[in-house]
C-alpha cells in the first residue's frame, strides 16, 4: 500500500475499498456458507485451517488491519486515528464480517503496549494480531468479585518459576482459550499492593474449566481452576506487586468494549432485531402501532440507543487520538447495559404471548432467541464490573464526590 499522508484520506480510502474488495474471501458473500462460529475467534484450534473465516482473518493481519492502529514493529496497521475511522467506515459500507473477534485485541494488547517488556511485546504481540492465540480474563473469583481486590489465587515466588494455586469464576470462554491473563496475589500482608499481573498458558498441567449454564441456556463463562501450575518467571507483566494498575487499566478498555458492542441490531447478547420493527409486527394494527404508551417508551430507548452510539463513537475517536480509555468508559457501560436491559424487555412486552416461549412447537425461532437474549442481558450489568461498582467509580473518578462519612 502505497503511503498516504494524513491529509490524503480520500486516495487511501479508494485503496482501502479496491484491497478489501480483493482481499474478502467470495465464500463469505453468501449467507448460507459453512464456516464454523468460533472460527471468528482464531486460536489454535484452528492452526492450519482452510475455513474462510480464518482465510479472511490471516489476510487482514497480514496486513495489520486487525489492529489498525497498533505500531507496525508488533504487527499492526500503524494507521493514524483518521485512516482507522477510514478503514472501519469502509467495513461497515461494505459489509465485511470482523476478521477476528479477541480479547487480545480489545483488552490484553493495549496493556501489553503500554506495560510489557520489548520481549513480551515480540512474544505476544504478533501472535494475537495473526489471530493465532485465543486469550481469556481470569480476574473475578468465588470470594473477589465486586471487590476484586480481595482475589486470594496465590502465585509463589519458587526461584525459577511461579507456581500459582487458585480458583477464578466466571471467565469468559476459558474452556475455549490457549491462554490467560490472570490477576494473583504475591503478597498477602497487602490487598491492592499485593497483586500481580500474569500469563498463563491454559495447557499447562493443573489448568482446569469447568463450564457454567445461564438461565439463557448458554454457557459461555466458566469456573477455572490453578493446582499447582507452573509458569516461566518471564509471563509476569510489570513489577512484582504492581499489577493493581495494570488491572484497572484493562478494565477500562473492556467496558470501552463491552459498550462498543450495544447496538440496534445486536445489543451485546440481548434480543437482535429493530424494535420498532417486531413492535408493529405483533402489537400493531394495519402497520401502526396503536398503543401510545409502548411507542412512548420505545422511541425512547431508540433515541438513548442513538445518543449511545454517538457517545461511544466519540469515545472511541478519542481513544484512537492517543488519549486511551478513561473513567469516563464507566458512564458509557452503565448507559449501555440500563439501555439493552430495557430494549429486551420492551422485545419481550411487544411479542406478548409469543414472548413467553423457551423451546418446542408453537414458536418460531427469532421469538426463541428474543427470549433467550433477553435473560442473558441479566449479565450485562455484571460481566465488566457491576451497575453498582461503575456508578461509584462514575462519583468518585468523574464526579469527583467525596466518600460518605
Amino acid at each position: 500500500m502505497a503511503d498516504f499522508g494524513a491529509t490524503d484520506l480520500d486516495a487511501f480510502r479508494k485503496e482501502v475499498r479496491e484491497q478489501l474488495e480483493a482481499m474478502y474471501p467470495a465464500e463469505l458473500r453468501d449467507p448460507d456458507v459453512k464456516s464454523d462460529p468460533e472460527a471468528v475467534w482464531g486460536g489454535r484450534a484452528f492452526a492450519g485451517s482452510a475455513d474462510p473465516q480464518i482465510v479472511w482473518m490471516k489476510r487482514m493481519a497480514e496486513k495489520g488491519w486487525t489492529t489498525p492502529t497498533w505500531p507496525k514493529e508488533y504487527g499492526g496497521g500503524g494507521l493514524t486515528a483518521e485512516q482507522a475511522r477510514v478503514l472501519e467506515k469502509e467495513m461497515a459500507a461494505g459489509k465485511y464480517r470482523p476478521p477476528v473477534l479477541a480479547f487480545g485485541i480489545w483488552m490484553l494488547g493495549p496493556v501489553l503496549l503500554e506495560y510489557a517488556t520489548e520481549a513480551q511485546k515480540k512474544t505476544h504481540l504478533q501472535r494475537i494480531v495473526n489471530g493465532e492465540v485465543r486469550w481469556c480474563q481470569g480476574y473475578s473469583e468465588p470470594g473477589a468479585g465486586s471487590d476484586l481486590a480481595g482475589l486470594a489465587t496465590k502465585c509463589e515466588d519458587k526461584g525459577d518459576h511461579w507456581l500459582i494455586n487458585g480458583s477464578k469464576v466466571w471467565t469468559s470462554y476459558a474452556d475455549k482459550a490457549d491462554w490467560c491473563f490472570c490477576l494473583v496475589r504475591t503478597d498477602t500482608t497487602k490487598k491492592h499492593e499485593g497483586i500481580s499481573f500474569v500469563l498463563i498458558d491454559m495447557a499447562s498441567p493443573g489448568v482446569e474449566t469447568r463450564p457454567i449454564q445461564l438461565i439463557s441456556g448458554e454457557s459461555p463463562f466458566c469456573e477455572t481452576f490453578f493446582t499447582d501450575v507452573k509458569i516461566p518467571k518471564e509471563n509476569l507483566v510489570g513489577r512484582v506487586n504492581g499489577g493493581w494498575e495494570i488491572a484497572k487499566r484493562l478494565l477500562q478498555y473492556e467496558r470501552q468494549n463491552i459498550s462498543a458492542g450495544f447496538g440496534e441490531g445486536g445489543s451485546a447478547g440481548g434480543a437482535s432485531g429493530d424494535l420498532a420493527v417486531v413492535a408493529r409486527q405483533y402489537a400493531g394494527d394495519s402497520g401502526q402501532l396503536e398503543d401510545a404508551d409502548l411507542r412512548k417508551r420505545i422511541t425512547e430507548n431508540k433515541m438513548d440507543f442513538q445518543a449511545l452510539r454517538l457517545t461511544i463513537a466519540r469515545s472511541a475517536a478519542e481513544s484512537r487520538a492517543g488519549n486511551g480509555p478513561s473513567a469516563a468508559t464507566s458512564i458509557i457501560k452503565y448507559a449501555a447495559a440500563e439501555s439493552a436491559k430495557i430494549r429486551s424487555e420492551l422485545m419481550i412486552e411487544a411479542l406478548g404471548h409469543q414472548g413467553l416461549g423457551w423451546d418446542g412447537p408453537g414458536y418460531e425461532t427469532p421469538e426463541i432467541v428474543a427470549v433467550r437474549g433477553w435473560l442473558r442481558t441479566k449479565a450485562n450489568s455484571i460481566e465488566g464490573g457491576t451497575s453498582e461498582v461503575n456508578l461509584n467509580v462514575i462519583a468518585k473518578r468523574v464526579l469527583g464526590l467525596p466518600d460518605m462519612k
